[in-house]
Parts: C-alpha cells; structure tokens; sequence
C-alpha cells in the first residue's frame, strides 16, 4: 500500500515541471528586463546624440546675410552701365566717360582678366570684363601701403572672383570696385572691405554673373 507521506510519481512530475516553468518565467522576465533596459538607453543614448548634431549645426551654420540688407558708407554706384561691348583694341578712357577711377564697369576688351593676385598694375579693359563676370578687383596704392599691409589684403580676398592689384594715383590708398559699385576705403583694416565681398562678390546684379574668371589673360606680374 503505498504511503500517503510520499508524493504520487504523477505529483513528482507535477512538481518538476512547475519547477522549470518557474525557473523559465524568471528567464523570461529577467530577458524582458534587460530588453526593456538596453532599449531605453539606446534611446537615450540615440537623443543625446540627435541632440549634439543639432547644437554643432546650430552653433557651427551662420547664416549669411542678406546682400541687399547690407549698408555701406560711402558706397558709390554707377547705375545704366552696359555689359557686353568690347572695343578692342581701343583703350577706355574710364575717368572722362564713367567719371570712375579705377573703373567699376562699362566698355572693355573682350579677354576678361584671370582672377588672382598681381603685383604689378594690370590693363583696365581687361579688369573691367572680369568684373562683369562677378568678381570684385581690390586695388591700391602701392606708395601707400606697406608690404604687410599689401599681405594684409592678399589673405582678404576671395580666392576666386577676384583680383588684387597695385593701382598708382589712386585717391585712396585702398579702392574695391565690382560692376556698378565702388567704396573708397580708409585702408586695409576698413571693415567696409568685408562687407563690401559680402555684398557684390559674385554678385548677381553683374552682367554675366557665374562666367568664367579662368582661361583668359593673365596680366603681368601675377603671383597667385
């Protein structure tokens, strides 16, 4: 007879199956613990580093103004010039017809000066066609300005769209011109400068604006 002190074989296998699903629910729960907790740091982890994208875009973009919202003191504007009609090989006389010096625009060869840096002074119907395709041509006197402060001006410019050349008779010892506008400057540290790049460099009020300022002439004495 059997002893009703000891469990049945049916109540043992009971148990023992009890047992492992017991111990498989507390693997279970353990898993979707960890699961719970790796997906809530990835998620954080994830918005941490959204969060970091965004400051460097925020802190890193600055807006570039608005050329038309830029002031310039003493700006001085050539407005009805033509583009587009080259009178080789007759020189311009740009002081007499334009009223300008250096010229800002009007009639010019048809070979547009290279954008870049010279040292010597350069052909100004040549200059002239390069500021119609965009660029600014920053000149000065070279019995002005020092050799630093010509070096001061060489790391001012665009690197392209523009020419840096001296300029005798200037009536300033720093001019930038681009087609149509013109700023007389106080010297190489006038922020007018700047601000002037910022406003005409590659203009769209030029002529032929995006054309090319390579593959033309390369004037005397150019250094870069």
């Amino acid at each position: 007879m059997p002893d009703p002190s000891k469990p049945t074989v049916k109540q043992q296998r009971t148990e023992r199956r009890a047992e492992k699903v017991a111990v498989l629910q507390k693997q279970l729960a353990t898993q979707r613990r960890n699961r719970r907790i790796g997906i809530g740091a990835a998620i954080v982890g994830g918005v941490a580093v959204l969060a970091l994208v965004i400051g460097f875009v925020v802190v890193g973009a600055t807006p570039k103004p608005n050329p038309n919202d830029i002031a310039i003191s003493g700006l001085k504007l050539f407005p009805g010039l033509v583009g587009g009609v080259h009178v080789d090989p007759t020189p311009v006389d740009y002081q007499a017809t334009y009223d300008m010096n250096p010229p800002a625009g009007g009639d010019h060869f048809a070979a547009w000066l290279n954008c870049g840096v010279y040292d010597q002074p350069q052909a100004n119907e040549n200059a002239v066609h390069a500021l119609e395709h965009g660029a600014v041509w920053v000149t000065y006197d070279p019995e002005a300005l020092s050799e630093s402060e010509i070096a001061s001006l060489r790391d001012a410019v665009p690197s392209t769209y523009s020419v840096l050349s001296p300029y005798p008779g200037l009536p300033a010892s720093v001019v930038i011109s681009a087609w149509g506008a013109q700023v007389q400057l106080d010297g190489v540290d006038d922020p007018r400068l700047k601000s002037f790049i910022q406003k005409y460099w590659k203009s769209a009020s030029a002529p032929e604006p995006g054309a090319a300022c390579t593959g033309a002439i390369d004037g005397p004495g150019r250094i870069a």
